[in-house]
Parts: structure tokens; sequence; C-alpha cells
């Protein structure tokens, strides 16, 4: 234990999601040894986040304007909707370019274990955009584990009665992996989401 501001440091880090002691002890070391301009943009940085950003006001993506860019821009496809559970996710897709539609981002996934239920999402919300009847096919794109089957279940249990094609993401096999170190779930997808190659 060190004394005063720079254990409050290590502390405040340690806190942060993915950052265990160890590596919240080096951060605050590599903190309190490096420029001092260096660090003070750091902390700029972070209290420009915290004042400029914020959520998108139609899809809940991460935005500095009341709608984000995706939501702004008429090239992307208004009639179909991926819904994906976190910022994040938008830009792991948006990085395959496969995908021109728009998103709505519902902030999680129900996990009743954390006490996070369908009134915890934005969920209501994506019910409400989807009487705009441009929306012609809604793509789930939930993790594919336990959370994220659950809330790809209960959203198309909900959406089957609205009429709206519903789909979902297929999921399977990595490229590059092998057969012997997939798990059932990985495995029986595959199976479920297999391709015709030839014959009828």
């Amino acid at each position: 234990m060190y004394e005063g501001a720079l254990q409050e440091l290590i502390d405040e880090f340690g806190r942060l999601p993915g950052i265990g002691p160890k590596s919240a002890q080096r951060i605050a070391f590599h903190i309190m040894e490096a420029d001092a301009d260096e660090m003070t943009r750091l902390a700029d940085a972070i209290r420009a986040v915290k004042d400029k950003v914020h959520l998108c006001s139609q899809c809940f993506n991460v935005s500095e304007q009341e709608l984000c860019g995706i939501c702004r821009d008429d090239r992307r496809d208004g009639s179909v909707l991926c819904v994906v559970e976190e910022s994040q996710d938008v830009l792991a897709i948006e990085r395959t370019r496969a995908f021109t539609g728009k998103y709505h981002v519902l902030g999680g996934s129900i996990n009743p274990i954390a006490g996070i239920g369908p009134e915890q999402l934005h969920i209501r919300e994506l019910l409400t955009r989807l009487q705009d009847e441009t929306i012609q096919e809604v793509i789930l794109a939930t993790d594919p584990n336990l959370e994220g089957e659950a809330t790809a279940t209960y959203l198309g249990r909900m959406l089957g009665a609205t009429g709206i094609r519903v789909t979902r993401l297929a999921s399977g096999l990595p490229v590059g992996g092998d057969l012997e170190y997939a798990d059932e779930v990985t495995l029986g997808r595959a199976f479920e989401g297999r391709r015709l190659l030839s014959g009828t």
C-alpha cells in the first residue's frame, strides 16, 4: 500500500474493467513518471469525453451531436435495423463493411443475476422505432453467449407479432479454428447454419 494520492490513483484504476491490481499500479506509476504536459492532455481528453459525448437520441450509439453520424447519413438503408448490445458492437460491424443499414443499441443484455431485465434496456425505444413502416427487417446481433441468446430470444418473441422480418446473425466455427476445440453450442450452431455447396 502506498500513501495518499498515488494509492488513490491506483485504487481508481483498479475499478476500471479489465484492469487488475498490478496493471493499475503500473499505469499509476507511468502517470507519475510521465511528462506533465502529456498527462494534462490525457486528463483533458477524459474531461472532454465526459462533457461532450452522450447517447444518440435515436439509436443510443455514442455521439457528440443529437443524432450520431450513422443516423444522420441518408445513404444508409433505413429499411434494415441491426440491434446490438453495446456501442462497441457497432464499430465491430462497421469494420466489416458488410452492413449498410442502421442500428439500435440496447445498452446491454438481459441478465437476471446482475439485475438487468428488459426494462433496463432500450427495448421500449426499439418498439417505438419499429412503428416506422419503412423498417422491413430487424437483425438481432447480440453476443452468442447465455445473456445474448436470452436477449435475442426475448426480442424474437416480442417482435414476432409486428409482422417485420426478424433474423439472427449466424454463428458457428471461426475461420482458422479446429473442430476439437469448439464447444458444443458453437458446433451445434455450425451444423444448424450449414449451407449448400452442391446438389439439391
